[in-house]
């Protein structure tokens, strides 16, 4: 695959996981302000958020789209920032790898109501 098909499907791949990402945290916020507005607890919120899978699933396609989009925004900025110290890539695999590790674990932590 030539360097500009790569470079093209790269931008699509960030461009459409910004799309998703407005809506989880546009979805995200309401939910806050309506937990707010109720005045539920942490407790009360883990309640209903324990072994809920529509929840699960939703926090799992965040953390989804966060590990495709950030990783592609970091090389970006370093590659532009350092072009010739080849820390582009290894700290975008890193992000990612962290993003999808820590994000999962959070969504399965919270889904099942214990540590992992």
């Amino acid at each position: 695959m030539s360097q500009a098909v790569l470079q093209a499907k790269l931008w699509y791949a960030q461009r459409i996981s910004a799309m998703v990402l407005g809506i989880c945290v546009a979805v995200h916020l309401a939910m806050i302000f309506y937990a707010i507005r109720g005045g539920l607890t942490a407790q009360e919120i883990l309640g209903r958020t324990q072994g809920n899978i529509l929840f699960a699933f939703f926090y799992e396609v965040f953390v989804l789209a966060c590990f495709i989009h950030a990783p592609i925004g970091i090389s970006n900025i370093l590659q532009e920032t350092f072009p010739k110290s080849g820390i582009a890539k290894p700290a975008a695999y890193i992000l990612g790898l962290l993003i999808l590790v820590l994000g999962s674990t959070a969504v399965i932590g919270v889904y099942s109501g214990g540590a992992i």
